[in-house]
């Protein structure tokens, strides 16, 4: 038995494969609902009530979707040029620490709107330098930019808890460890009255079409894509893989660090250690369940956030331990490897 390579890979393949590892997660996530002594199916359709059942439910849903967009696209973009951002996490809470900084601090005579934009482009920019320094390691000394990430995830966590614990700590908290508040002016609009969905959401599918576009009618994409796919062909054809590593890697520390200014100013208002139950993780599972297609990404971090938002409503309900959404999770990723290698490859005897 041997794996050989399909010359002949489908859309419609490329398609099945994350429906199908979402079926099987959910069927194998089912066999432990029913260990747990309750039916998968009224689990599962106490979910999608969770998710979907109210005004509330939704726009809960749609509020949790948002960072996950960012930071699946964070993660897509680097991944697509075999770029191993595993640091988005980090990224995230140092943009959510700038943004909340500026928020306090920024008193210039300017409009709220112009305000908005340079906190969102310092999130931004702080995002895209972090993943700047592992990258330039690779480049330069070989250094692995997967452990230099990963490390770099702690040593952010703990800076962002030593300023809010410091220097940003909230005199009105009582204590409890929490930066200053961004000003009221500078937070996003919502957009449905009497819930938290903020136009945060609209700003991460827009990134989304935009990255789509990059990555399809642009050169730099073209480049991005011939580096992913074989770097030693890409530079033999004339392509500058350290400049568009760089770039890569601007782009998706940008957007995860995006993703932190948003949940600040659209969300929470301040820089808590609990802002993320792992955004940054979760977008690699949302990347990866995409194929890394930057329209895939909207949808499978939608169905990330449902599983999350529903499961809270199905362990209140049923009893069913709310960590059944991590390892439904988990096991869309798992999955998802598997049927990437079997529309990669087919097995001949």
């Amino acid at each position: 038995m041997r794996l050989e390579r399909r010359t002949d890979l489908s859309p419609a393949m490329l398609l099945a494969a994350p429906l199908m590892a979402v079926a099987v997660s959910l069927a194998l996530s089912g066999l432990l609902i029913a260990l747990a002594g309750v039916n998968p199916l009224a689990a599962y359709g106490q979910m999608v009530q969770g998710a979907f059942g109210s005004r509330l439910s939704i726009s809960e849903t749609l509020t949790r979707t948002t960072p996950l967009v960012l930071t699946g696209l964070a993660a897509a973009v680097a991944f697509r040029a075999r770029l191993w951002n595993i640091g988005a996490e980090g990224q995230l809470y140092a943009g959510a620490l700038v943004a909340a900084w500026l928020g306090h601090s920024l008193t210039l005579a300017m409009p709220a709107a112009l305000s908005l934009l340079i906190i969102m482009g310092a999130g931004m920019v702080i995002g895209a330098l972090l993943l700047l320094g592992p990258v330039l390691l690779r480049l330069r000394l070989g250094v692995d930019e997967v452990v230099t990430t990963l490390l770099m995830n702690f040593i952010i966590i703990l800076f962002v808890s030593m300023m809010i614990e410091g220097p940003m700590k909230d005199p009105l908290a009582f204590g409890w460890p929490q930066s200053v508040p961004v000003e009221s002016d500078v937070m996003l609009p919502k957009l449905l009255e009497r819930s938290r969905l903020h136009i945060g959401l609209l700003i991460a599918v827009g990134a989304a079409l935009l990255i789509w576009l990059v990555q399809s009618r642009t050169v730099f994409g073209m480049q991005t894509r011939a580096a992913g796919l074989n770097a030693p062909a890409a530079v033999f054809a004339g392509v500058p893989l350290s400049k568009t590593l760089l770039g890569v890697a601007c782009i998706s520390g940008a957007l995860a660090g995006l993703a932190g200014a948003i949940e600040v100013t659209g969300l929470k208002g301040y820089v808590t250690l609990d802002l993320s139950p792992g955004y940054g993780y979760s977008g690699i599972v949302v990347a990866m369940l995409a194929g890394l297609n930057p329209i895939g990404v909207v949808f499978t971090a939608l169905f990330v956030a449902v599983v999350f938002v529903g499961a809270d409503s199905m362990s209140r309900a049923l009893g069913v331990p709310s960590f059944i959404a991590d390892v439904i999770v988990s096991i869309s990723l798992l999955t998802m490897l598997v049927a990437l290698l079997f529309t990669t490859y087919r097995v001949r005897r």
